[in-house]
């Protein structure tokens, strides 16, 4: 018999399969630890190759594994069942950009960065950002419901997708939605392929609702002697009528990494840092600015910096895009959880992360979204492969995931489950809600071939 990887040459032709050791190990992995090797990896071009593919597999039972750039950080790209890796990065064409519609017509593996600057070129804004812009694809954030510090005033990824064409198991080419701003006919389908990891449908083309880019931007940026005042300051900014484009938030271990890397002069001082944007045309930002200014002031920030304009914003975009970078260069390794909490709750939060550092051993820094309570819980250990640190980890996740639960949080804000938040679904979603995802799961995948292995088993 002829192998799999033989089979699908003859299928789709050989430009399009691989199985060298390079490929096959390149998909085995995303950000996450976890690592399996498919058999076969397969570059489809279009969505006719497909559903060629799919119908092929789920005939056969083989495991079809999709991923995008492969910059997730919760394995939900890693193939645990071996079988077929799909990339989608060949798939990379923006089909259309139309401004009078106000969309985008994008093939999943157009990278989220390159389509933020093509339609700025004409002068629209396409918001959703995530931290990896420049590397993730727009199907990984789809498949993740990706956000970005944007998600407050404009919201996440699902926001922007006003239709879509996916792939069932089956072969079965879909279409939902369009590429009209309102459209209310039958189900949210377009909803139940966003977020669902893989699981569903392979997503091949994706209609994105453009917005006109805001004329100007400015920011403030503050410390703060405790992370409670900088929290106290977010609900001060929010309840003072401001609706900011982004509202960051950043605790003292995230500050001290920050400054052993950069130095003092360049970090904020204080044992948190407060990072607010604002948008609109230049007279209106002007004169916001100057009032959120004086209002974080008012809320006891000890340095205070404001900025306007695209040049000077991005100054202070790069200082909190460090902060991650700068973690990693500790040599811990960074199991960076997206954990969101009532907004009430983010003094709590980071209340909790001191008291589990001292519990664990381990350091934790926390920062994040803080208009939307999606904070970046990152557990610093030296390694996961020692039998005895990995418990440690275990045990400490176990808690801050449990806390969260209980505070009416949610455990992925942007990342989604995959496998490394896969023991703790049931509690967040519930036993009906975890029961009506198999059922759909079962529906559209009868024989599971798609992503097994992950939230569902």
């Amino acid at each position: 018999m002829s192998s799999l990887a033989e089979q699908l040459i003859a299928l789709l032709g050989a430009e399009h399969v691989s199985a060298t050791a390079e490929d096959l190990a390149v998909h085995s992995a995303d950000k996450w630890f976890a690592s399996a090797p498919p058999e076969v990896v397969v570059y489809p071009s279009d969505a006719e190759q497909v559903s060629k593919l799919l119908r092929f597999a789920n005939e056969q039972g083989i495991p079809v594994t999709a991923r995008g750039a492969g910059v997730g950080y919760v394995g939900g790209c890693v193939p645990l069942r071996g079988g077929i890796a799909i990339s989608l990065f060949r798939m990379n064409r923006i089909k259309e950009i139309n401004t009078a519609d106000g969309v985008a017509v994008v093939e999943p593996g157009v990278i989220t960065g390159v389509l933020q600057s093509e339609v700025r070129k004409l002068g629209w804004f396409y918001p959703p950002d995530p931290a990896s812009l420049k590397e993730c694809s727009l199907g990984g954030n789809i498949a993740t419901n990706a956000g970005g510090p944007r998600c407050l005033k404009y919201g996440v990824t699902r926001h922007y997708v006003l239709g879509l064409e996916a792939v069932l198991a089956d072969g079965t080419i879909v279409k939902a939605g369009g590429r009209c701003h309102k459209n209310k006919t039958g189900f949210d389908l377009v909803g139940l392929f966003v977020g669902s990891e893989g699981m569903l449908g392979i997503v091949t083309e994706v209609t994105l609702r453009l917005l006109p880019h805001p004329p100007t931007r400015a920011m403030v940026s503050a410390g703060f002697n405790s992370f409670a005042e900088a929290a106290g300051a977010v609900q001060r900014i929010l309840g003072g009528g401001f609706l900011p484009s982004a509202l960051e938030i950043a605790d003292k271990f995230t500050l001290k990494a920050a400054r052993e890397y950069l130095g003092e002069s360049v970090t904020p001082t204080g044992d948190a840092h407060l990072l607010v944007e604002i948008d609109g045309h230049e007279e209106s930002v002007a004169l916001e600015l100057k009032k959120l200014q004086a209002l974080v002031a008012d809320c006891g920030s000890i340095c205070l910096d404001a900025a306007i304009g695209e040049e000077a914003c991005e100054r202070f975009w790069k200082l909190r895009r460090e902060f991650s970078y700068r973690l990693r260069n500790t040599g811990l390794i960074k199991l960076n959880e997206d954990i969101v909490v009532p907004r009430s709750r983010l003094v709590d939060l980071v209340e909790f992360a001191e008291q589990l550092q001292g519990e664990s051993g381990f350091p934790i820094a926390c920062f994040g979204h803080a208009g939307d309570g999606n904070i970046h819980v990152n557990i610093m250990v030296p390694n996961m492969t020692d039998p005895a640190i990995r418990e440690r980890a275990e045990v400490a996740l176990d808690r801050l995931f449990h806390q969260v639960i209980a505070w009416n949080g949610a455990i992925t804000g942007e990342h989604g489950v995959g496998i490394a938040k896969q023991r703790w679904f049931g509690e967040a979603v519930g036993a009906g809600a975890e029961t009506l995802h198999r059922r759909l799961k079962l529906a559209l995948d009868p024989a599971g071939i798609l992503n097994p292995g992950k939230f569902l088993g």
